[in-house]
């Protein structure tokens, strides 16, 4: 007699299935994924492990498991992503918002203290994390987010209507000149560009490697989008105005001579809950 397919077992086999594959959040990640073929969260697999389980639940699940084990990420199975106070769309094609980018939004949000209807941009918005972070704050705010990749965009569009926030999207190539021309009298630019260097991208994590290269590569050094946000699009910030970057490890210092160079001062460098330097900030200077 074939034994009773059950919730517990079901969970189980799943759970087994990603630990055998190597992944170190097997609990995690299994009870995500469950809850994403049954409806139900971890507390009620404990409560309910002996109960008869759906057939077509269980075969959805394990098919999200396996795709999990072989290294898609879970946030792409699942659909959509927790950032801050908001639940984004998320899928192949855009960056998966993460809690270091908190930093940035915060950041950002101190130096908008105070200010009535600033004139925001974010560049290399991807699902738009930062931007609508932002304007669930500051609800009155004159919001851009800037994206070039379709696919990028169209999450972006996703989350804008989702949510209902105040956020214009805008197709533009960050790194090119003309597509700053249209901007002026900005209270502060924002943004979270590539900034992996382009060598480095074949020995990331299997799942990071799985997120779009052009949201990462950030050119031979990391560090191309500085130079062109630098460049081309500080020079739209009006005087007292704010910049606020987010960067990859060690890149701290060069982003913070571009800063200055693009005439910025009063430069600060902040870490995140690792320690870890991420986010360079600074004030156009009235010199």
């Amino acid at each position: 007699m074939q034994s009773k397919l059950t919730i517990g077992k079901t969970y189980r086999e799943g759970k087994k299935i990603l630990s055998e594959a190597g992944n170190e959040c097997a609990a995690f990640d299994s009870a995500y994924l469950f809850k994403k073929a049954f409806g139900f969260d971890r507390q009620y697999v404990l409560v309910h492990s002996q109960d008869t389980a759906d057939k077509k639940c269980a075969e959805q699940y394990i098919k999200y498991i396996n795709q999990r084990a072989a290294g898609r990420p879970l946030q792409y199975i699942l659909g959509s992503w927790p950032f801050m106070e908001l639940n984004l769309s998320v899928g192949e094609g855009v960056l998966i918002p993460r809690e270091e980018t908190e930093l940035l939004v915060r950041t950002a949000s101190k130096m908008l203290n105070g200010k009535i209807r600033p004139r925001i941009l974010d560049l290399c918005s991807g699902t738009g994390a930062v931007a609508l972070s932002l304007a669930q704050v500051f609800t009155d705010a004159d919001i851009t987010a800037v994206e070039f990749y379709d696919d990028a965009l169209k999450y972006l569009n996703c989350n804008i209507k989702n949510t209902g926030f105040n956020v214009k999207a805008v197709k533009l190539d960050v790194l090119k000149a003309e597509s700053a021309e249209k901007f002026s009298d900005l209270d502060i630019i924002v943004s979270n560009p590539p900034y992996v260097e382009k060598s480095e991208i074949p020995i990331l994590q299997t799942e990071v490697q799985k997120e779009p290269k052009t949201a990462l590569d950030g050119g031979e050094d990391g560090r191309n989008f500085y130079r062109a946000i630098s460049e081309y699009w500080f020079p739209k910030l009006k005087y007292g105005a704010a910049a606020a970057v987010e960067i990859g490890e060690g890149q701290a210092d060069k982003v913070s001579e571009f800063f200055i160079s693009a005439g910025l001062s009063n430069i600060r460098v902040l870490k995140d809950f690792n320690n870890i330097e991420r986010v360079v900030a600074g004030i156009k200077s009235n010199d």
